[in-house]
């Protein structure tokens, strides 16, 4: 199924001001949340925090009902108070909201949304639907609260406070090398996060839609077959063809070495360029990305640089 919707870079969202007052949400699994050390982490940033209901619910695997976490969801978007929004963890969640969110409340109330693993659906659903940037970047326990390594939140908050421009090229650690799969440089629209649900979303309304985007993708716990049966699934999608990059991120569990033969067959005979290892996803540190925003890929030179303002 694919969606009539003409997929261009999103557009940049506000900023995050001094004294600002972010969001926690949990759309996907539960957590239990350590109030007082978020309040104190906010505090030390100077923001101030909102936590929302569902936060504290459980429901199974859920955090929640669906009717919670999506109340939650809208809720967070349409406060004109609230500055930003970061999801509590993953897990799993999000895709049961799909079908019942408020685009339209979403689109006219843009604001910088963060988190990995499962939120990649909420990003695929704003970016084909509300067309605003979103932020791949660190969720509150796992990352903030968990204490990763830098630039893990240097990253996150230099890119929602406005601190990265348009021509910037994106830092990364030293300590992890690029591996530079395929030679290239290529510029478009940045779209991806987690392979799994990325396949998921196929044959849906709301699936992504890779023309013309550098893919990034990321994994946790899914061993070498399983990542060659995601990519076959993308292959067989048609969701290759019209890619123009691919920057790949942690796949925790697999060492890149063994998993350069795969990308060599998947993406060699696309000719694109392919740039892997970057810290972005399950991994420490977690380097937040901007998805939506029209970037610039050189595989040889190991860059990624950003081709448009992200935040206002």
């Amino acid at each position: 199924m694919s969606s009539n919707i003409a997929m261009t870079p999103a557009t940049a969202v506000p900023r995050l001001p001094s004294n600002g007052l972010i969001a926690i949400i949990a759309p996907a699994g539960p957590g239990h949340l350590d109030v007082k050390a978020a309040e104190r982490w906010m505090s030390e940033r100077g923001y101030r925090l909102r936590i929302y209901p569902g936060v504290f619910e459980k429901q199974g695997y859920l955090a929640g009902s669906d009717e919670v976490r999506l109340r939650d969801l809208h809720a967070a978007f349409a406060d004109p108070e609230v500055a930003a929004i970061l999801c509590l963890r993953g897990g799993y969640g999000t895709p049961r909201l799909l079908d019942r969110i408020d685009y339209p409340l979403l689109k006219n109330n843009p604001k910088p949304l963060v988190g990995y693993s499962d939120i990649t659906a909420l990003h695929l659903a704003i970016e084909r639907y509300c067309g605003f940037v979103t932020f791949h970047g660190p969720l509150l326990n796992a990352d903030l609260l968990g204490n990763k390594a830098p630039p893990t939140e240097s990253s996150l908050l230099r890119l929602l406070r406005g601190q990265v421009k348009a021509g910037d090229t994106f830092t990364h650690p030293v300590a992890h090398p690029l591996t530079c799969i395929e030679h290239g440089i290529a510029a478009g629209r940045l779209a991806g996060g987690n392979l799994a649900m990325i396949c998921g979303t196929l044959g849906t309304p709301y699936e992504i839609d890779t023309e013309g985007a550098i893919l990034l993708m990321e994994d946790v716990n899914e061993p070498l077959y399983r990542v060659d049966r995601l990519l076959t699934q993308l292959h067989l999608a048609g969701k290759l063809a019209g890619l123009r990059g691919v920057l790949v991120g942690d796949f925790a569990g697999i060492e890149l070495p063994a998993m350069t033969p795969l990308l060599e067959q998947t993406f060699g005979p696309l000719g694109i360029p392919v740039l892997a290892g970057w810290r972005s996803g399950h991994c420490d540190p977690n380097l937040t990305l901007p998805l939506g925003a029209q970037v610039r890929l050189d595989a040889g030179e190991k860059s990624l640089t950003l081709e448009q303002m992200v935040t206002l």
